[in-house]
């Protein structure tokens, strides 16, 4: 992989990139859909790849491990070839979903003991086999194994944790370099920046994770309750460690707003299912507000569903239209859902890569960032 640092404003720490991978190239800042179980839910790969417009997408090693398996993966020539997507792929290590299992989990110098959510069986995961699955997984960029502490977390934990954490990276790392990629291409292991919301801590993290000087970094533990100031506060903290001239990616970040002001802060990857989850809720993304299109007041509206929109379904499909598939329960009103949230996430990062090159990115930014959130 090659990251190029094409242009940085000079009114904040926003910059635009290019990563180019053995599966295309990928300008950033950029956020990933995330396709958990080898697919973007309610949405098919024809769609991501021409009405979306996603340059990468993220799969989940968990649950790829669970279903279909690393015996029908590697026999399918990897995630790419098994589900039809030529274009990168992301996989994380496992640790988040470990963390979403702490009622049936252990973990461990060694790694982590838990339990299928799918059928109870026993599993186990060192750093060293979060390496081996995602090599037959595939995946363009592959995540260091960490543990991600909940919030609040206390200090000792924290430290204690984060500690471990490093531990598990030089393992990972010595697994990674110690093997080869499976398909043909070539792979990149990201290491992952841990410390809670201490600010101590997370400076080591990052001081530690830029030492192994790999091909990029990832920030992680951030986006699991904390208010958004302290994230901002130990994202800011980390990116002026972590260094310039390689991409920095925010795990599992976030709203449109999270998104312009971690971009300000030179975070240049983004990733969460909040855009998807969302959708399938009725709530969708606007440069308004968020639309809320279960109420009564779009019940009769037939306007496009956004006037601004590129995507086909933002002009297709109506307000009233929409409201009628969610309140039926027919599925296209999911889809239709997630097309447009999925759009708007990657034109609002396209737009924002233009405004860095054309050095307006922080008016901007600033001008809009509160109308994001605004309920209509």
């Amino acid at each position: 992989m090659k990251f190029t640092l094409q242009h940085q404003v000079n009114d904040c720490k926003a910059r635009a990139g290019l990563l180019e991978t053995d599966h295309g190239l990928i300008e950033t800042p950029i956020f990933m859909p995330v396709g958990t179980q080898g697919t973007v839910k309610t949405v098919h790969q024809t769609e991501l790849r021409d009405d979306v417009k996603a340059q990468i997408i993220l799969g989940n090693t968990y649950h790829l491990f669970l279903r279909p398996g690393l015996n029908l993966l590697e026999k399918a020539g990897g995630l790419h070839k098994f589900m039809n997507w030529e274009r990168p792929i992301l996989t994380d290590s496992g640790g988040y979903q470990v963390y979403s299992l702490s009622d049936r989990r252990k973990i461990n110098e060694e790694g982590v003991k838990f339990s299928s959510h799918l059928d109870g069986s026993k599993l186990f995961f060192s750093p060293e086999y979060a390496i081996d699955i995602q090599r037959v997984i595939g995946g363009d960029i592959i995540m260091a194994f960490d543990e991600c502490t909940p919030w609040p977390c206390e200090y000792n934990y924290a430290a204690k944790s984060m500690e471990m954490t490093h531990r598990w990276l030089a393992r990972c790392c010595e697994r990674f370099d110690s093997t080869s990629g499976k398909y043909g291409y070539d792979q990149t292991l990201f290491p992952i920046v841990q410390g809670s919301t201490y600010k101590d801590l997370r400076i080591r993290s990052a001081e530690t994770i830029a030492s192994f000087n790999r091909e990029g970094n990832a920030i992680g533990g951030l986006s699991v309750g904390e208010p958004a100031e302290e994230m901002y506060a130990m994202t800011e903290e980390v990116c002026a460690i972590l260094p310039a001239d390689k991409p920095r990616y925010l795990m599992g970040v976030g709203t449109p707003a999270n998104i312009l002001e971690s971009i300000a802060l030179g975070i240049d990857m983004f990733d969460c299912v909040m855009p998807t989850r969302n959708a399938r809720h009725g709530l969708l993304y606007t440069m308004q507000g968020v639309i809320n299109i279960r109420n009564e007041k779009w019940k009769e509206d037939l306007s496009p569903l956004d006037p601004e929109g590129t995507s086909f379904v933002d002009t297709f499909y109506s307000k009233a239209y929409l409201r009628h598939l969610v309140h039926a329960g027919e599925m296209l009103g999911a889809q239709v859902s997630t097309l447009h949230n999925l759009g708007f996430y990657l034109r609002l990062v396209k737009e924002a890569r233009t405004r860095i090159i054309d050095g307006t990115f922080l008016a901007w930014k600033n001008s809009i960032v509160k109308q994001l959130s605004v309920k209509l």
